[in-house]
């Protein structure tokens, strides 16, 4: 039976002048002539036996079948141009990842880790992008998702498998001069840490995406605190963990996702109460089996993700 494939040449000039809305500005862009792009288009639309552009006297406009498929279009394509640069440059040995990741975990416990996976894999490489959300992955070009979410979250997103990697405990951090002005220390002497009771009367940093973080700790810590709502917001882990070494409050934080400022000092532990959070991390894939690239990350994740000792 004949495959209904456009060749790439239509495709591609349908992709970039669906982008431009203009046939001159995608002649331009893969150095054509705007007959030529013109041509592609219409043997394209002669195949698929639907319009995709509308001609009009200033040039020409999507139609919706158009901007739909210009969507699908541009996706192939990049993946396309992906899994050709991939074969170009490992020779056929290895391969890639293309990751959706939260960016927090993403960039402070992920990826100060991969030079351990490029010593143990050397022909494995990984392409993070950022995506916070459930997505199908039938529409995108990734094949593994870091996702922090609930245990709910994770089981209402269809078509996928789930590892958990690691539960999110926070606790309370802050900088050491503003531990120091609320628990001053004998000299010689380490910082004090300080009680629950005490955290409520200090400056507190919230997270937008997360409202009422604080109040749940006051609350598990049984502990009155009628300012747990109040404070900058943030949105980022990563903002919040800057304002706190700022001084301008105390976070309540992952600490595998504040390593850095933990051992440099620029963070210290305000009240060693951790909280079990309602989220965890989880490496998603796609519910068919794995290319072998992706067990062997999948496994490397895991002991990773196990291993709390490495930096």
């Amino acid at each position: 039976m004949r495959r209904h494939l456009p060749s790439t040449q239509a495709l591609a000039c349908f992709e970039a002048a669906a982008r431009h809305e203009s046939y001159t500005r995608a002649a331009q862009e893969l150095a054509l002539t705007q007959s030529a792009v013109s041509r592609q288009i219409l043997a394209l639309e002669d195949q698929l036996r639907v319009q995709l552009f509308r001609r009009t006297r200033h040039g020409v406009t999507l139609t919706e079948a158009g901007r739909h498929y210009s969507k699908q279009v541009a996706r192939w394509l990049q993946g396309l141009e992906r899994d050709t640069l991939d074969v170009m440059a490992h020779q056929g040995h290895g391969g890639s990842l293309s990751l959706a990741a939260v960016p927090t975990f993403a960039t402070r416990w992920l990826i100060p880790r991969l030079p351990l996976l490029v010593r143990e894999q050397p022909d494995i490489v990984v392409h993070i992008e950022t995506r916070t959300r459930p997505f199908l992955f039938s529409d995108t070009g990734f094949d593994a998702a870091l996702y922090a979410g609930t245990e709910d979250q994770v089981a209402n997103w269809p078509g996928v498998q789930v590892q958990l990697l690691m539960q999110e405990d926070v606790v309370p951090v802050c900088s050491p001069r503003l531990l120091e002005q609320a628990a001053p220390r004998g000299r010689g002497r380490a910082h004090q840490p300080v009680s629950p009771a005490k955290l409520a009367q200090m400056p507190l940093l919230q997270q937008s995406t997360r409202p009422y973080g604080w109040q749940q700790w006051f609350h598990a810590m049984e502990v009155d605190a009628p300012r747990a709502l109040d404070g900058p917001r943030y949105e980022l882990f990563s903002m919040i963990a800057v304002a706190a070494t700022m001084g301008l409050g105390v976070a309540l934080m992952p600490p595998m996702l504040i390593e850095a400022e933990m051992e440099r000092g620029d963070l210290v532990i305000a009240c060693p109460r951790p909280l079990r959070g309602e989220r965890a991390y989880y490496l998603v894939t796609p519910a068919q089996p794995a290319a072998p690239v992706l067990i062997a990350f999948s496994d490397w994740l895991g002991r990773m993700a196990g291993d709390r000792d490495l930096p």
